[in-house]
């Protein structure tokens, strides 16, 4: 099985997982969406045992028997987990290669804002063809992520 790696924005939460399918899934509930402040949220549900951390992450309980993983230093969102299950659910976007992940269901569909299903036709732009964020990234001395 692979192994692959992520952690959070600042660097301070790390972890390494082993992958067996790259399958993953599209939560729509008010508690991800409220967690996130997003619309959705992409989730890869894996083995307890597969993943290890480095550094341990914070944890909210957002329900009597759930919690929610996140970096309290940064405010990354980096999973979900039942306290009584042997999986957790990882966020897509804190893999450092998330590239290889695709969706393959949707959950809490009743709270789904369709709207922002299918993006794909809306224009897009590149962060590094955009002046003014480059301009940022040099003037501060740091390359952009």
């Amino acid at each position: 099985m692979p192994k692959m790696t992520g952690g959070c924005q600042c660097r301070r939460i790390r972890y390494s997982v082993e992958i067996e399918q790259f399958d993953a899934y599209l939560c729509h509930c008010r508690m991800c969406q409220r967690a996130t402040g997003g619309v959705s949220i992409a989730f890869k549900n894996v083995p307890r045992v597969n993943q290890t951390w480095d550094t341990e992450p914070d944890r909210f309980a957002s329900s009597p028997f759930a919690n929610r993983l996140f970096c309290s230093a940064c405010g990354t969102p980096l999973g979900f987990e039942y306290g009584d299950s042997l999986n957790r659910d990882i966020t897509v976007g804190s893999f450092d290669d998330p590239s290889q992940f695709f969706p393959t269901s949707n959950f809490g569909v009743e709270s789904r804002h369709d709207a922002w299903s299918d993006t794909s036709a809306l224009p897009g732009q590149r962060c590094d063809d955009y002046a003014p964020l480059v301009d940022r990234w040099k003037t501060s001395g740091k390359p952009m992520p």
